[in-house]
């Protein structure tokens, strides 16, 4: 059976804030996991997957792949492979068969940040969902687990993070 964990909401008042937030989950998500990632444009979903990258010793320029659709980098720790979503309608999302990514069926397993995921018709079995949005402070990231491994990442997130103080 399937639990509902309570979503985890941070205020991130800059770009520091949101890298500082990607590196963290970088250092610590498991292999095989994918972040669906929800927000307007600018709300710092590329930003988030710099810190991400960074943490999994990713050096190259990361940058969004609003027209080739997925970047891969195999140089890290794990490999990361970043979609975005943008410009595409759900059936055309499903017609990349995102599945062979994460479930390991023809690449390597890694993490899987996936921009403008709310694209996509078919999702994956267990993602991590990171809604991005704009608020009077900042920006807001609120984070909902599906998984007991995720749930337990999302309440040891640091105390810097949670206090803003980064």
């Amino acid at each position: 059976m399937a639990m509902d964990w309570m979503p985890v909401v941070i205020t991130l008042p800059d770009a520091e804030a949101t890298y500082a937030l990607g590196h963290y989950l970088g250092q610590h998500l498991p292999i095989g996991t994918v972040i669906l990632l929800m927000g307007d444009l600018g709300s710092g979903k590329t930003t988030l997957v710099k810190g991400l990258a960074a943490a999994l010793g990713i050096t190259e320029p990361i940058n969004s792949p609003t027209f080739t659709l997925i970047n891969e980098y195999e140089q890290g720790r794990l490999p990361l492979y970043h979609v975005d979503l943008y410009r595409l309608e759900a059936a055309a999302a499903d017609q990349l068969y995102l599945e062979s990514y994460w479930d390991g069926s023809e690449f390597v397993p890694g993490i899987m940040a996936i921009e403008w995921s709310e694209h996509l018709g078919h999702h994956p079995p267990e993602p991590l969902e990171l809604r991005l949005s704009y608020h009077d402070a900042g920006r807001q990231a609120t984070l909902r687990p599906s998984t007991p491994c995720q749930a337990a990442l999302l309440e040891t997130l640091p105390d810097a993070i949670l206090a803003n103080e980064i």
